[in-house]
């Protein structure tokens, strides 16, 4: 009997199978993990919690201790200048709260990051340079020095510092190149 294969032909002549044509794979079950956590908005969500919660936190502090912020801001030698002095020591602090709480909105995403971007490039900077200077006056190894660099978690060995502030700084370049979130309230400050 021609019904019983399991192909048929029209009257054309044209066959027809009688299985059911297999779908293609989705493209979204052949993507990597790393791109699933992207799109799905978890891994942008996550750094910048990490950030703002890095910078909540140093910011925090500061405010919380203005004198004693002071005393370390006096210590890099930037300026002799009180009243510059005095403006870093008052706003810094407010800065990097602010930033924090809108990575954690998730408004203006782009531009926060950038202005922590800004915030953390010279501090690394001076950071550096301070400790440079004193590795070398006090004949230490580098990774060896140790002082408050005004962060909030007292002395501390500079190169853990650096590396952390290598990490933020990444942390933050990615969120200002990543492609808008969708569990940010407005990921940039200008619609596209």
């Amino acid at each position: 009997m021609p019904g019983n294969d399991a192909t048929s032909k029209l009257a054309d002549g044209t066959e027809i199978s009688g299985e059911k044509p297999q779908a293609a794979p989705s493209p979204a079950s052949a993507q990597s993990p790393a791109k699933t956590a992207l799109r799905s908005g978890f891994l942008p969500l996550f750094a910048r919690c990490v950030l703002a919660a890095a910078f909540l936190y140093m910011g925090m502090h500061k405010v919380l201790n203005p004198p004693e912020f002071l005393k370390l801001v006096e210590q890099y030698k930037l300026t002799n200048n009180y009243l510059i002095l005095n403006s870093v020591a008052a706003a810094l602090p407010w800065f990097e709260v602010f930033c924090g709480l809108l990575l954690l909105t998730g408004v203006a995403v782009r531009g926060a990051a950038l202005v922590i971007l800004a915030m953390l490039l010279p501090f690394s900077l001076v950071v550096l340079k301070r400790a440079l200077i004193m590795a070398s006056a006090q004949g230490l190894a580098f990774c060896a020095v140790q002082f408050d660099c005004g962060c909030g978690s007292g002395e501390i060995v500079i190169c853990h510092k650096l590396i952390e502030n290598c990490g933020l700084m990444l942390i933050a370049v990615w969120l200002i190149f990543c492609p808008p979130q969708k569990l940010a309230l407005r990921y940039s400050l200008f619609p596209s």
